[in-house]
């Protein structure tokens, strides 16, 4: 019975059922004691009452739940719908129709409150899990967390809730604008940039750091482990957690790359595996980088081989039955080192017994690519008019889904056998700055040399203190193997060094605990460079810095603005647009290989090559943030174009392409966004309308209530009919648990369903004409992309605040919060006079308190764990 105790509460809160009171009770009700009762005089009259009656009798009908917060939520859905039957027929306006932006006292704003928001916000029924039964207006400030959380809905347009009495718009622009001044002005008076742990590299910064250090390029996921994500993004300080795990990942990386990077004269035989994803397509048409010309599918790794040796080659390969010999070319950069003729012996499974395997290779130590591959042995589609079976797709059998044409699984690559020294390779020439002709030079061409190659790895100039910890790991390696072992043993200690694996900003001597702070100069620098680059600051940025003029502000814009047209730039579209996005999704859903037969890695690769050359793009050519929402071009190759039914572009090369028509919008229309946001075998306009309000609105929808069935368990038939998805949906919604979330995603996912899983255009769903047709949670009837697109730009603050909370995210490693948003609004607000352009975001987080500034812990230094400065 406890649940319809709750029930009778909330319908009391709500003033819908009066108890029995004395007629000076009636006259006078305690609103503490009946908080809902005085909504009858603001608009309830007692027939209301009575017209509850039925309403209440499906409340109790309810019956044995399976868990008292579902039944719960079904009575507030059923107080939702009689409040809808009554939307506008007792409640006052507060400002007429097509007035005059309203301006309003924060005592008339607390009313509107109490009348349209407390009504679902109280003590009682907690929705959203939130009460505004006390909320003041005038201390928005000392209720910001409260605060924000109401602006970021109203600002959105989602409350109140859809069905519910609302006030006038101008009254609600009124109410949100209110608490915004309230909160951003006191939020000017005292400043707040926020603090956060030192960070530490992660697996991309990792990679980035060796490759412009020693110009390798390495998978840090080869020895560390994943990195947590936070926030949508892996650099976030207070997630980094540094495990003994970790430390000895780092070890065991450090090790490998020195080893790698200087060479290893003595190399013992290792094996190294590479595999070809299940999903690459190797049909007569796919070529691999660095494949001679003439070859088909196989698979180009970047290998480095530590000696001068003898390596093997052994290749595993799946296959049809019946399948002719085929010969396999095998090329180091480019140059054909052996032909391997293959063919038979596969077993009922299409798998070969037994990898074939070449003789020995002789090959010069360093890093270079080796590609093995198909030799063609047809031109032109010939292929295909005698194999018509011959899918693209690879799978682990010769089975559905996948193809009888020959495919390379694997390459395993043996060896040094007789290595016989270390040849010269640009990273060699790069670390060797010096070589010393006698035994007296060893020392100073050392410390020459580990000068240069730990200045580079801290991104600061050195001291003494910094140099001899390094020398004496050097003279321990050279003791054992000579100079070369010597710096290869220091350059592991630069690699597991703190001064390179942590980002420890150096803090004042006399700063007092909680006191606010100005970064050191090259602290701003290492900052800057990690946002911009993803990687260490460059020389021009560390001498701005050391004459501390980088923090001026012309200096730091003419700085922002030189880094952001360097290459390396690119790093906001592959990182930080890529993780907000969360294009590494893309690799979670593996379209099904029967009716989707086409779907292949390399268009997998395209898609999230495609909106990363968007992004990019908009940076580079400093164009509006809208149009990453509006667009009507994009970056296709020809893979991709095809995929699109877009003609005329050949070639591998992306390049820019207006859409013919209206049906892709920005990256609403972008197979990197569709694919993620769908099942194997069906579309989900359940998880695309997710994906807009999550993360382009920054509304988290609740997760599902216990004990609701997933739509999985809707039937796919009505009688002899097949059901399309929409149709599943609606007898999914009859549930009102479930409708009270999905009147909100549902539309927005629906008028993305023209697209299919793999992101093509449809107009049909298991032969049944789509129905995209929907009403947005504002009233706006929706039923295209388009539609959509101009819906969410109609409202555009929530989209751009989004965005701008994500970037400062992003740059700043820590989580943004509810004390951030005055900082976030001023950025949007900046940018608005500049059309939205890329470099007023970037340039307004540069500049921003919380980029440049920091604030001490509470807890004085001497008392808190861990280093405190560099």
């Amino acid at each position: 019975m406890r649940h319809l105790t709750r029930t009778v509460l909330a319908l009391l809160s709500l003033g819908l059922i009066v108890p029995s009171l004395t007629e000076a009770q009636q006259s006078d009700p305690d609103p503490e004691r009946f908080p809902g009762i005085p909504l009858i005089n603001r608009g309830f009259s007692g027939s209301h009452v009575s017209d509850v009656s039925h309403y209440w009798g499906a409340l109790a009908t309810v019956g044995s739940p399976q868990s008292e917060a579902t039944d719960f939520q079904s009575a507030d859905l059923l107080i939702q719908q009689y409040l809808a039957t009554r939307a506008g027929e007792g409640f006052r306006r507060v400002a007429p129709a097509g007035a005059a932006p309203l301006v309003m006292r924060p005592d008339e704003l607390n009313a509107v409150v109490q009348q349209y928001c407390v009504v679902c916000h109280n003590d009682v029924m907690l929705r959203g899990n939130l009460t505004l039964s006390e909320f003041d207006v005038a201390a928005a400030p000392q209720l910001a967390e409260t605060a924000e959380k109401m602006i970021v809905k109203l600002r959105a347009g989602m409350m109140p809730f859809p069905g519910a009495p609302r006030p006038s718009p101008d009254t609600l622009l009124a109410l949100v604008e209110t608490l915004e001044t309230l909160i951003d002005e006191a939020a000017e008076e005292q400043r707040s940039p926020g603090t956060r742990p030192f960070q530490r590299l992660n697996r991309a910064e990792y990679g980035r750091l060796v490759q412009d250090i020693l110009g390798l390029t390495i998978d840090p996921g080869e020895w560390l482990p994943a990195d947590q994500i936070s926030a949508s993004f892996d650099n976030i300080a207070d997630v980094q957690v540094a495990s003994p795990t970790l430390m000895d990942a780092y070890l065991t990386a450090a090790s490998e790359v020195a080893r790698q990077a200087v060479g290893q004269k003595d190399a013992p035989v290792t094996a190294k595996t590479y595999t070809n994803p299940a999903s690459l397509s190797q049909h007569e048409w796919e070529a691999v980088e660095g494949a001679p010309y003439g070859t088909r599918g196989g698979i180009s790794v970047l290998h480095t081989f530590p000696a001068d040796g003898e390596y093997t080659f052994s290749m595993g390969f799946i296959s049809g039955w019946g399948e002719r010999f085929h010969d396999v070319d095998i090329s180091v950069d480019g140059e054909r080192v052996v032909l391997v003729h293959y063919g038979g012996d596969i077993d009922f499974q299409g798998r070969k017994t037994f990898p074939v395997e070449t003789e020995p290779v002789f090959i010069r130590a360093g890093q270079r690519r080796v590609t093995a591959a198909f030799i063609r042995q047809m031109d032109g589609p010939y292929e295909d008019l005698i194999r018509p079976n011959d899918w693209s797709l690879t799978g682990t059998e010769a089975s559905y889904g996948t193809t009888s044409l020959p495919h390379l699984m694997h390459l395993t690559l043996e060896g040094p056998h007789n290595p016989v020294g270390v040849s010269e390779t640009p990273t060699r020439r790069r670390i060797f700055s010096c070589r010393p002709t006698s035994a007296d030079e060893e020392e100073p061409c050392s410390e020459r040399i580990l000068a240069g190659l730990a200045a580079q790895a801290y991104g600061r100039s050195l001291n003494e203190d910094d140099i001899e910890p390094l020398m004496m790991f050097y003279r321990m390696g050279a003791e054992e193997g000579g100079f070369e072992m010597g710096i290869r043993t220091a350059l592991e200690a630069i690699l597991t060094s703190p001064h390179f694996l942590f980002r420890m900003e150096k803090e004042p001597s006399n700063v007092e605990p909680g006191e606010v702070y100005e970064l050191d100069e090259v602290d701003l620098a290492s900052r800057i460079s990690f946002f911009l680059w993803g990687t260490n600051p460059d020389e021009e940025l560390l001498r701005l810095a050391r004459s501390g003029d980088l923090s001026k502000s012309k200096n730091l814009e003419r700085q922002a603005r030189r880094l952001l047209v360097d290459p390396r730039s690119e790093a906001l579209a592959t990182r930080f647009a890529s993780l907000w996005l969360q294009l590494q999704d893309l690799e979670k859903v593996r379209p099904d290989a029967f009716w989707f037969p086409n779907y292949s890695q390399q268009l997998a690769d395209a898609m999230r090559r495609e909106t990363e050359l968007f992004f990019d793009n908009l940076v580079r050519e400093d164009r509006s943030l809208l149009e990453l929402y509006s667009a009507d071009y994009t970056f296709l190759n020809e893979r991709l174009a095809n995929h699109y039914d877009i003609p005329g572009i050949v070639g591998d090369e992306f390049r820019r392409v207006d859409y013919p028509g209206e049906e892709r919008q920005g990256v609403l229309g972008h197979g990197s966004m569709l694919v993620q946001t769908s099942l194997g075998n069906r579309t989900s306009p359940v998880l695309r309308g997710k994906w807009v309000m999550q993360v382009l609105l920054g509304i988290t929808p609740p997760p599902p209530p216990p004990g609701v069935p997933d739509l999985e368990a809707t039937d796919e038939t009505q009688g002899a009919r097949m059901l399309t998805t929409r149709q599943r949906m609606e007898m999914h919604r009859e549930n009102p648990v479930c409708a009270s979330c999905h009147q909100f995603m549902d539309p927005i996912g629906l008028a993305l369903d023209n697209f299919d899983v793999t992101g093509k255009w449809r107009l049909r769903e298991r032969g049944v004409p789509l129905d995209t047709r929907g009403t947005f949670y504002d009233g706006t009837d929706i039923s295209s992309p388009a539609d959509l697109s101009q819906i969410l730009l109609k409202r555009p603050i929530p989209l751009i605040r989004h965005f701008t909370a994500n970037l400062m995210a992003y740059a700043l490693g820590r989580r943004v919060e509810y004390k951030d948003q005055p900082a976030v609004r001023a950025i949007v607000e900046s940018a608005e006079k500049d059309n939205y352009r890329m470099s007023s975001f970037i340039l307004g987080v540069l500049k921003s308190d919380a980029f440049q500034m920091k604030q001490a812990p509470a807890v004085p230094v001497q008392d808190s764990v861990g280093p405190r400065s560099r």
